[in-house]
């Protein structure tokens, strides 16, 4: 398999994404050994504004711009981190790839890597997510979640300068920088449910552009598309996106495939989590099901509540 093209992959400018689009070139390199791949980054809106994401209006805050670019013809592929992505993606648009999945859970990074547990009353946990924070609550409600923007890197020095006690982040993103020995703790599923898509990377192209469809599709992993499929249509499903606290895990086993979801308040007091399991090719509806069946047990007061 091979190409004339240059193929342009786009990807945003931070150390992580760079080192994800790596990942993903080289995994391309490996099925299409002569194809010409160049790296280009693009600046997306989350880079440029800092406010919470949560205050940013529209969706795709880490995403639109790569994609803008891909519809215009100015890069070939676009690599994504798959929980950034919306759930509806633009018209002409194409997932072709989800790479295989790292470790989905979070992480708690924290000066002389005390667990949470051992933090103390009223120790400052900085994230950036409302899911993360809610959970939060859940485990320890006399600690204090504070919003933190920036890169990984950005973060974990704010732990060290002491402007926080402690930050959550994505135990994958730790361990594609090689940092994953930074970390106090892998926080467990049953405390921290995650977010839809995380750890699982997403390779994006024009869906009318067949040459590089067939390239993409060699890297993709069946197993981590159809999981992530499954949690992001428990996500459609719900209408959420990265402002409500919404998190989602579905893992395979042979031709089953089980999926756990959680529907909290931000405040960390009402919590509705529940699972589903099925066949493979259920995946999408096991997702629309398992929504269908939190919202009726009354976490669908929670999302009117949050409602703009």
């Amino acid at each position: 398999m091979t190409t004339g093209r240059t193929l342009i992959v786009g990807t945003r400018g931070s150390r992580l994404a760079r080192r994800q689009t790596e990942s993903v070139v080289a995994l391309l390199k490996e099925h299409c050994p002569d194809c010409r791949l160049e790296v280009r980054a693009v600046r997306t809106t989350g880079d440029l504004r800092p406010e919470p994401l949560s205050e940013i209006s529209g969706e795709g805050v880490f995403t639109k711009e790569l994609e803008t670019a891909l519809l215009a013809g100015e890069i070939d592929i676009a690599v994504h981190s798959l929980k950034d992505l919306p759930t509806d993606i633009a018209h002409g648009l194409a997932v072709a790839a989800v790479t295989r999945r790292e470790d989905p859970r979070d992480a708690l990074v924290s000066r002389d890597r005390t667990p949470l547990a051992k933090l103390p009353r009223g120790a400052r946990i900085g994230t950036g997510s409302v899911r993360r924070a809610a959970q939060l609550r859940l485990l320890r409600p006399d600690v204090k979640p504070v919003p933190i923007r920036g890169n990984v890197d950005t973060r974990l020095a704010k732990v060290e300068s002491g402007e926080f006690d402690a930050v959550i982040v994505a135990a994958a993103a730790l361990s594609r920088l090689g940092w994953l020995d930074k970390a106090a703790e892998v926080i467990s599923l049953e405390a921290m449910l995650p977010a839809p898509g995380q750890g699982a990377l997403a390779v994006e192209t024009r869906a009318d552009d067949a040459e590089v469809l067939r390239i993409v599709a060699t890297i993709d992993d069946r197993d981590s598309r159809l999981a992530t499929a499954a949690e992001r249509a428990f996500l459609r499903r719900l209408g959420g996106g990265c402002r409500i606290p919404v998190a989602a895990l579905a893992t395979v086993e042979g031709s089953q495939l089980h999926l756990d979801g959680l529907v909290v308040d931000p405040q960390g007091i009402r919590a509705f989590r529940g699972g589903v399991s099925g066949d493979l090719d259920e995946a999408e509806s096991l997702g629309e099901r398992l929504a269908a069946s939190l919202l009726s047990e009354g976490a669908s007061e929670i999302l009117e509540e949050m409602a703009p």
